[in-house]
């Protein structure tokens, strides 16, 4: 299992950033995806899950009507659209799916919200 997010960086408040989650080495289409985020001295913390099928999603309180997660089932890719972004919202962000009480982790990709 590879999952590999890209897409990070910095902004400034108020802009946009899309990241992306490629995924390899499973079913993609049968698993949920989720990203996480962890902030310094903070512990990590789930943001947005979909499923599949079906594609239901959910989402932390601090980001609903901020970020949106998709998934492409025939490209093995999720993503996250963040808007509105806040200094808050820096943090790295995880890639994450799991099965059978195991989960698997991308490398993570940092999101620096700044002026």
């Amino acid at each position: 299992v590879q999952l590999v997010e890209s897409g990070g960086g910095l902004v400034q408040p108020g802009g946009s950033l899309r990241l992306s989650c490629a995924a390899s080495g499973f079913t993609f289409s049968r698993y949920a995806m989720r990203w996480y985020r962890q902030a310094p001295g903070k512990a990590r913390e789930l943001v947005a899950s979909i499923l599949s099928p079906g594609g239901s999603t959910n989402y932390a309180d601090s980001v609903k009507g901020r970020f949106t997660i998709s998934r492409d089932n025939a490209r093995n890719t999720v993503y996250l659209q963040m808007n509105s972004l806040k200094p808050e919202d820096t943090a790295v962000y995880y890639c994450n799916t799991g099965w059978n009480l195991k989960d698997y982790w991308g490398q993570g990709t940092q999101v620096t919200v700044s002026s």
